[in-house]
């Protein structure tokens, strides 16, 4: 997309941006940045049709609920041919807020370069703490796991992204289909014998229980210490919740040798700006993948804020973005797709 094309939902983005940044209490603001994303999607160059996607939007990933954290939305690449690489989104939104409808244009920008996105919510804190948004993404996983290939996908190449909240979510569910749990929707996103091929948390935070780190080791002002530690308070409810808790700080499993291990990780790409208060856990995460032999591209940007990539029109998020892609790229299209081995196309 061209910066005049994203010239409307930058302003809007910049104008809101300075508006939080004034307010003492608040990362960011639910409503406001909701009525942005729909704003942006009002845009020409934002409707999925100008870049050759299809949307089938608000699928029920989760039999007989209701609830509209329960739906997904699936992006397909339609003017390329099938089964295409898939990439597994989940929102981030310090498990409080947002939605799969706020980051539409995270599935745009995977889908338009040949990718075919599960974009999905889930249940959001404080109505609904710790496990619920982990549940309901490893639901999703099944429900991905079922349908993806009848919709155009290859579950041969897979991939989970998400950025904060959703980075710790990817990177919890990747434990989750590597190691045998006793959750039951925990075993059943194991059971599937689908993982993903490759991993990408954006900006992520990886342990959820110990908010207090990030002040501790740099300064930082009272209200963005406030936000993080509030994330943590609404998402764990200030509760200890024992093995469990392994879901919401996965980077501790990796850091004490991830030792329940059934099954390989996959490579990561870990993306964070220099500015971003979460920078630690990325340098945590590379070092913990790098002591158990995973690989780690690990990417820091210069001056780039938390969450600086949704900021499509700067060039710095560009140039993650071109990174994100040409790592994809690496690990999942020259997989060999299942297409190619059932049709006995592939070589060797």
């Amino acid at each position: 997309m061209s910066t005049r094309t994203l010239r409307p939902w930058r302003d809007a983005f910049e104008i809101e941006a300075v508006r939080i940044r004034r307010s003492p209490f608040s990362l960011v603001s639910n409503g406001a940045l909701t009525a942005l994303a729909k704003v942006g999607r009002l845009h020409p160059r934002a409707r999925p049709s100008a870049h050759g996607v299809d949307v089938l939007r608000d699928l029920p990933y989760v039999p007989g609920s209701s609830s509209p954290a329960h739906l997904l939305d699936v992006y397909r690449p339609r003017s390329r041919p099938g089964p295409w690489p898939v990439v597994f989104y989940v929102h981030g939104g310090a498990f409080s807020l947002l939605s799969k409808d706020t980051h539409w244009l995270m599935g745009l920008a995977f889908a338009r370069h040949g990718y075919l996105v599960v974009n999905l919510s889930y249940r959001l804190a404080p109505e609904h703490p710790f496990p619920a948004a982990i549940e309901d993404v490893c639901l999703g996983w099944e429900w991905m796991v079922r349908h993806v290939e009848a919709l155009g996908g290859d579950l041969g190449r897979v991939a989970v992204a998400g950025e904060s909240a959703g980075g710790n979510l990817v990177t919890a569910l990747t434990l989750c289909t590597h190691t045998r749990r006793p959750e039951p929707w925990a075993r059943r996103a194991f059971d599937t014998g689908v993982t993903p091929h490759a991993a990408l948390p954006f900006c992520a935070l990886l342990q959820v229980s110990n908010p207090q780190r990030f002040a501790a080791r740099r300064p930082m002002p009272a209200w963005l210490s406030g936000a993080i530690h509030n994330c943590s308070d609404v998402y764990l409810q200030r509760r200890d919740h024992g093995a469990l808790q392994d879901l919401a700080d996965p980077l501790v499993v990796l850091e004490r040798g991830a030792p329940e291990l059934a099954r390989p990780l996959p490579p990561f790409f870990a993306a964070v700006g220099t500015r971003d208060p979460l920078l630690d856990d990325t340098r945590r995460l590379e070092k913990a993948l790098g002591a158990l032999g995973v690989p780690c591209e690990a990417r820091y940007y210069p001056g780039g804020i938390h969450a600086f990539h949704a900021l499509v029109w700067d060039r710095d998020a560009r140039r993650c973005w071109r990174d994100a892609l040409a790592f994809l790229d690496r690990h999942l299209r020259l997989r060999r797709s299942r297409h190619d081995v059932h049709l006995g196309l592939a070589a060797g």
